[in-house]
């Protein structure tokens, strides 16, 4: 897989694009798979429908809640969010339909939980981004980040050292593993 020169780059600083270049290089080519190049591999045969604002409200209380009865549900969110039982059965069903959530029985009662954790998924939302509007291209996506001033150079800075930290991890973990 040959590198892809910088695109676009003409409002982008000397140091921003140095930077963009380093998270590329350090992403595209990590020592070995970091936790999220793994989740992104294991989830990318599924493809979530996007949420509605409802469901994401809901989503967002099954996310920070765990397994949850649909009434529990409904109450928690009825000072932001009023709904009839039946509305929130049909979301958390429509969830459930869409892969979001998964459900088991107690006594007459589902419980609802997510079908995987909401980093996980927000992963799988930039990838699909990332094939869509970028070519593939995560660095195209970084980089129009930077010049829609969406990312500045202290959080590219911060980025870098966390890959970095990341992957010193990953090499140090792998010679611990060893006898």
């Amino acid at each position: 897989m040959g590198l892809q020169p910088l695109r676009n780059t003409s409002f982008v600083s000397r140091q921003n694009r140095d930077i963009t270049y380093r998270i590329f290089l350090l992403t595209r080519f990590p020592a070995s798979a970091t936790s999220c190049n793994v989740t992104m591999t294991n989830t990318l045969h599924k493809r979530l429908k996007n949420l509605g604002e409802v469901e994401q409200i809901v989503m967002d209380y099954v996310w920070s809640h765990g397994p949850v009865a649909a009434e529990d549900c409904r109450e928690a969110l009825a000072s932001t969010r009023p709904m009839k039982e039946s509305t929130i059965r049909t979301v958390l069903r429509r969830l459930e339909q869409k892969g979001y959530v998964m459900h088991e029985i107690r006594g007459r009662t589902f419980i609802y939980r997510a079908a995987e954790g909401r980093q996980n998924v927000a992963v799988r939302a930039v990838k699909n981004i990332i094939d869509r509007f970028c070519g593939g291209s995560a660095e195209q996506l970084v980089i129009g980040m930077v010049d829609s001033a969406v990312l500045d150079r202290k959080q590219l800075e911060r980025l870098a050292r966390k890959i970095a930290e990341r992957k010193h991890e990953d090499k140090n973990k792998g010679k611990e593993d060893k006898p």
